[in-house]
């Protein structure tokens, strides 16, 4: 294990030893939503959140998950204070370890999400999870870590605990999940285990006083940390056949509300907008065919992207972000997105979502 500073981890124990008032949050994919629990009460997240209330029973505690399945720590950079950090959290357990590719883009993004928590002026202690392909044994971790090594958060790792324990022959993978990724009750049972005991190991010490760690400066570039989502609340663009969406967005797992739909082929929209970096992000749709749209950057013609509305998964809708211009200039940029004519009779219309930038 790497050295780690537990000071607001011990802090939030002692407060919930006195009876104080903590929320303790949960912030990530798919696996921290609870995706197949039969019951979200089987998560691994809501067994986390039992922990702390059999443990510390004079405490008042309030449970908050920001999962959203399919999402990487780009999208959470930029949704971490409207479904996370608005309430307050006491400590927040963070894991985008098999949604984020183990690649350098990646580890500034969440290092974006990081800082974001620890700057946030409840001053949240953080534990960083990581899941686990159990086909592959394939994650973000060697990545994410390092992150967690820079700013010396403790660390809980699927990988190097469940994954090890089904390849000696302890568990068998079905025993863990029916798809590879995402835990059933048990494997979320397990998952929580670790959790609750590293948790259980930093109890037998919260007594020890302990300084909490400067903020150091950071280890990326970290374009990210400020990054910031813009729907039709935050933004007016051009319409030229594109509608915006009116229906009422119900939470934050309604994901496909508050954006611009494009129906036909000709529509298009344009944003200007000052940024170094600038994400689309769109509806993949199972529902095939879908529209797909061309998207201009800064009237760049011979760069133009391809926004294609069609997912070839099988588990639902995709809330898809593309990266269109990282660590460029900042300066005003102008986006200019079009419906493609693609000779479809019919098809299911192009859902834009959202511009992230930063």
């Amino acid at each position: 294990m790497q050295r780690v500073n537990l000071a607001r981890l011990k802090n939030c124990m002692r407060r919930a030893e006195k009876g104080e008032e903590l929320t303790i949050g949960f912030f990530g994919g798919s696996i921290t939503q609870g995706c197949a629990a039969t019951v979200h009460e089987k998560s691994y997240a809501y067994r986390v959140f039992e922990w702390w209330e059999k443990t510390f029973p004079k405490a008042e505690l309030h449970y908050v998950n920001g999962g959203i399945g399919g999402t990487t720590s780009h999208f959470g950079v930029s949704r971490v204070v409207s479904d996370l950090l608005m309430y307050q959290p006491d400590m927040v357990v963070v894991d985008f370890s098999v949604n984020d590719e183990a690649e350098e883009f990646f580890q500034e993004t969440y290092e974006g999400v990081i800082r974001r928590i620890l700057r946030w002026k409840s001053k949240p202690a953080i534990l960083i999870l990581n899941n686990v392909y159990y086909d592959s044994g394939k994650n973000a971790q060697d990545y994410h870590n390092k992150v967690g090594e820079w700013y010396q958060i403790p660390c809980v790792s699927m990988k190097d605990t469940l994954y090890q324990g089904m390849r000696k022959g302890r568990y068998s993978k079905e025993e863990l999940t029916q798809d590879g990724l995402h835990p059933n009750d048990r494997g979320h049972e397990l998952v929580a285990s670790e959790i609750i005991a590293a948790l259980e190991h930093v109890r037998t010490h919260a007594g020890e006083k302990e300084d909490e760690l400067a903020l150091p400066e950071p280890m990326t570039a970290n374009a990210y940390e400020n990054a910031r989502r813009h729907t039709i609340q935050e933004i007016s663009p051009e319409l030229m056949g594109f509608c915006t969406d009116a229906e009422e967005k119900t939470g934050h797992l309604d994901l496909f509300k508050n954006g611009w739909i494009g129906k036909r082929a000709g529509d298009r929209i344009s944003f200007e907008i000052e940024a170094a970096c600038i994400a689309v992000q769109y509806r993949k749709t199972v529902a095939r065919p879908a529209l797909r749209a061309r998207l201009i950057l800064d009237d760049d013609t011979a760069n133009a992207r391809i926004l294609d509305g069609n997912f070839d998964m099988d588990w639902g809708d995709c809330a898809y972000l593309e990266s269109v211009l990282h660590h460029g200039e900042k300066m005003r940029h102008r986006v200019d997105i079009e419906i493609i004519d693609d000779g479809l009779k019919q098809a299911e219309p192009f859902y834009l979502m959202s511009i992230i930038t930063a």
